[in-house]
């Protein structure tokens, strides 16, 4: 049993009797009678030919929460997106501290962690054959220093799974534009990242693609991009919109569909960055009868941007909206991937780690007294079946917590 790596993931409140969805707010108490009739799916017949999760979606799924760490070039520029031009002489954080980050993390229930090793202005966070694009050619430690390394070290030490995402659009390198061409530096900075720096759990892909410095657009090689990752690390999952590991929710706002399977039409997202409202329809709740295991996703900043500006300091999201973006994204059968952006010094600034802190507050609070149900067999009620729970005396609720084993499908 995974207690919420669900197949069909729903946080519910009561109402005159009625169980709905909290539909992304947090929960209020309300009083309920001591039996609650629950309706369940109808039990499906077991198939060899059932999408499964593997070994590592599994352990994936029952992770919950992870961090997103956005930091680059754009943290010294105050922009989102850079345009390949910046000086990498601007990067140089005066206090970077990757454990602070780590245990920011840890000490809020994140299992893991994702750092932007290269985003789309094409500056590397680490020392690359592929480019002088990077922190070899800035101030910071002399041109010696190694992000990539300080995150995983990081992680390591507290107990984190680390994992990278380096941008296929590249908006400084030459290459790009020139897809044979492009599509080899991009494979050589990858192999770098998978090879140079342990175990990954996860990479993160997306399908930006913009113009080059030539002015030219790429088509990206994703089944190569595949199995390099498939080969370099087999343990780690394979995000992006069209999996195939794992799936982008479809917005960025924190919320997944109300109804969210794991398992979707593979042919629904057919390639990254699949576009319509069809397809955000599939990404957003999956399909009961689809033919890939593929879990969704929920990726989110705490701040209205990506990056670190200083101008959204007062514009941090408080700890109620943390805790209804819980409720919207793992209380939705998703993983919740909060951003949480450092600092030109190269921290966590102290009010996100606050609110982070007071986020899993709240959620202890809630979740801290579990009561005990005694469930009866199921029954069949019309086309439908449901399952009573008694409690052992009328009781006020403020959650009520659904799971099944998934591992078999």
């Amino acid at each position: 049993m995974s207690r919420r790596a669900l197949l069909r993931h729903t946080v519910l409140t009561t109402i005159g009797g009625r169980l709905i969805g909290s539909a992304g707010v947090a929960p209020v108490l309300m009083p309920v009678p001591n039996a609650l009739a629950l309706p369940l799916a109808a039990p499906r017949e077991q198939s060899r030919t059932r999408p499964r999760p593997t070994a590592a979606q599994l352990a994936w799924q029952r992770e919950e929460l992870a961090i997103f760490v956005h930091f680059g070039i754009n943290t010294f520029t105050d922009r989102e997106w850079g345009d390949g031009t910046e000086s990498p002489a601007l990067f140089k954080p005066d206090r970077l501290d990757a454990r602070q980050w780590a245990r920011a993390a840890r000490r809020i229930g994140a299992k893991a962690m994702i750092l932007t090793a290269k985003h789309h202005d094409g500056f590397c966070l680490w020392p690359t054959a592929t480019t002088k694009h990077s922190v070899t050619s800035s101030p910071w430690h002399g041109g010696t220093g190694d992000v990539v390394r300080d995150f995983v070290s990081a992680c390591r030490a507290e107990g984190l799974k680390p994992g990278l995402y380096c941008s296929p659009w590249d908006r400084n390198h030459p290459a790009y534009g020139d897809a044979p061409r492009y599509n080899d530096v991009y494979i050589a900075q990858l192999t770098e990242l998978l090879t140079n720096y342990g175990p990954l759990s996860e990479v993160w892909f997306d399908g930006a693609n913009g113009e080059g410095p030539n002015g030219k657009r790429q088509v990206y090689d994703w089944p190569r991009t595949w199995a390099l990752v498939r080969r370099l690390q087999p343990d780690a999952v394979i995000f992006s919109d069209a999996g195939p590991d794992v799936r982008w929710i479809g917005n960025e706002r924190g919320v997944a569909g109300e109804t969210c399977w794991s398992t979707i039409r593979a042919s629904s997202v057919p390639y990254i960055g699949a576009s319509g409202d069809e397809v955000i329809a599939a990404l957003q709740q999956g399909h009961a009868d689809g033919d890939v295991w593929r879990p969704g996703e929920t990726d989110v900043s705490i701040r209205p941007g990506w990056f670190y500006h200083p101008a959204e300091d007062a514009k941090i999201r408080s700890v109620e909206n943390l805790v209804d973006l819980f409720f919207t994204s793992v209380g939705r059968n998703s993983k919740l991937l909060l951003n949480v952006p450092p600092t030109r010094s190269g921290l966590f600034a102290e009010t996100d780690v606050e609110r982070l802190t007071g986020m899993r507050t709240a959620l202890d609070a809630m979740f801290a007294a579990r009561l005990p149900l005694s469930p009866a067999a199921p029954r069949t009620v019309g086309r439908a079946w449901q399952r009573t729970f008694t409690l052992p005396s009328p009781q006020r609720l403020s959650v009520i917590d659904l799971a099944e084993s998934i591992a078999r499908g």
